[in-house]
């Protein structure tokens, strides 16, 4: 459904999600050119400099059909944090307002849409580098043990598994001596749009996709490597950089990281098992709407803009 907010004052943007390989940027492209919109990425990858086939980024050609905003704007040796994203995300949404057309997120990055929608205020912590390289040495569990001693609030909270959050969340105690409460101001009206979801074909369509770019994958993580990431830092981005990246860094060895078909079948699993847990977030977000085709897509956006 559309989303309802009591003040019309906010700002209307259109924010079009879904797990990977469901078609989002081709949905999105098709809207941006239908209703005079430009395209603002919504993916935690594509921000990325170089991370190209394994994030699933358009070409330049594609990129070139309508106008895309937050690609390539970071190097891949620094994490891009969340906080980075929504200050640039309002600066593009600016922009785009400003020449008269409607902004139109895209990415399958829940943790942004969720940001963006609750309009979060997060701490004015800036990176710290050095206690960031300190902490990424210990595993995800011996950081959540430390994040338990110093925070227990944020404990019960956070993503005990997910080791980028639990650094972040520490990075923040060291300076702040906790984790502030969330502060939650909205910004936009957002109408929040998805593919309708066929998990049996979503299920296939990365298979074939996957096959496709297993070669051009195993070609970008060498790249990367001469580019001078180590292997830590490109396994770290996940998914098809973790497992391809053990691929060629054991190509050498006689291991089973060294079998083609072991990282594949490793590799294509993990992907699955992400999208499913995209589709679980999604499912605890009333407001998006699940369009059929095309002309759902439009018809659905143009009221919205509208307000009919």
């Amino acid at each position: 459904m559309v989303n309802k907010s009591p003040n019309n004052q906010l700002k209307k943007i259109i924010f079009i999600t879904g797990p990977t390989a469901i078609g989002k940027s081709e949905n999105a492209i098709y809207l941006a050119q239908k209703i005079n919109g430009e395209i603002i990425n919504a993916d935690s990858r594509q921000v990325y400099k170089y991370l190209n086939i394994g994030s699933g980024k358009l070409s330049k050609q594609e990129l070139k059909i309508v106008p895309h905003h937050l690609i390539d704007v970071a190097s891949p040796r620094k994490n891009y944090s969340l906080g980075q994203w929504l200050k640039a995300a309002e600066a593009a949404v600016k922009k785009i307002m400003q020449k008269n057309k409607i902004p139109i997120f895209c990415g399958g990055t829940i943790l942004y849409l969720k940001a963006l929608k609750e309009g979060w205020l997060l701490p004015a912590v800036k990176p710290n580098y050095n206690l960031r390289k300190k902490l990424s040495q210990l595993s995800s569990e011996d950081l959540y043990k430390k994040l338990q001693q110093l925070d227990k609030l944020r404990a019960k909270t956070i993503d005990r598994h997910n080791k980028k959050r639990l650094i972040r969340a520490l990075e923040i105690i060291y300076v702040l001596g906790k984790v502030p409460p969330l502060i939650k101001k909205p910004k936009y009206q957002i109408l929040i749009l998805c593919p309708q979801i066929d998990k049996k074909n979503l299920f296939h369509k990365i298979e074939i996709r996957l096959k496709q770019r297993l070669p051009f994958i195993i070609k970008e993580v060498k790249k990367l490597k001469t580019l001078g990431l180590s292997f830590k830092r490109i396994i770290n981005f996940g998914l098809e950089y973790r497992w391809f990246g053990l691929y060629v860094s054991n190509q050498n060895k006689n291991n089973i990281y060294a079998d083609t078909n072991f990282i594949y079948n490793r590799c294509l699993q993990d992907i699955k098992n992400f999208a499913k847990r995209q589709i679980k977030e999604l499912n605890k977000i009333p407001e998006v709407y699940y369009f059929k085709n095309k002309r759902d897509l439009y018809v659905i956006s143009k009221k919205f803009i509208e307000n009919l």
